[in-house]
């Protein structure tokens, strides 16, 4: 029978993001999050051979189809004043340990990739990361094992305090 009242809770899927370079991107988040082109289309949306170029890229880290949708439009250029619109501010990934989390910085850190920001936010250690355009990219661990306690801090700790990686123990 088709549940019409209830409110069903589904899971995230998906993003999908612009970008002048398909390439770059894809690589930045292969680097990152270990994702691999899934499906690649030059011409998503039918235009005719003479037509407006555009590349779509599906991108995955698990056994989804794609995780990340990325749409290649030529000519797209950084937003500026981006601080000033609505926009979508962040996207986070999990891990499932502290010691992943803090390996993962440390060899993004090796390659030249550093957090904008670094915060231990009471429930959940995170680092914060700009892929080459812009868009902010969250890594983050649990600081408890269950979600549950994770709203007793929340609600303990209202303010955040700033998270020193090096000063942290890691097993790299």
């Amino acid at each position: 029978m088709l549940n019409d009242e209830a409110i069903i809770h589904p899971r995230l899927q998906h993003i999908g993001l612009t970008t002048a370079n398909l390439d770059r991107l894809a690589e930045w988040y292969r680097v990152v999050l270990c994702t691999r082109l899934v499906y690649l289309s030059g011409n998503p949306i039918g235009a005719p051979e003479s037509g407006f170029k555009v590349r779509a890229g599906w991108f995955s880290n698990d056994a989804a189809n794609h995780r990340i949708a990325v749409v290649e439009i030529p000519g797209l250029e950084f937003d500026k004043d981006r601080s000033k619109h609505t926009r979508l501010q962040h996207i986070a990934f999990e891990y499932r340990t502290l010691d992943d989390l803090l390996g993962t910085y440390a060899r993004l850190k090796a390659l030249g990739i550093v957090p904008v920001l670094a915060v231990n936010e009471g429930a959940q250690t995170a680092f914060y990361y700009d892929d080459p355009d812009r868009n902010n990219v969250e890594l983050g661990v649990s600081n408890f094992g269950d979600y549950r306690d994770n709203w007793s801090s929340i609600r303990a700790h209202a303010e955040l305090a700033r998270f020193r990686p090096q000063a942290a123990r890691c097993r790299c």
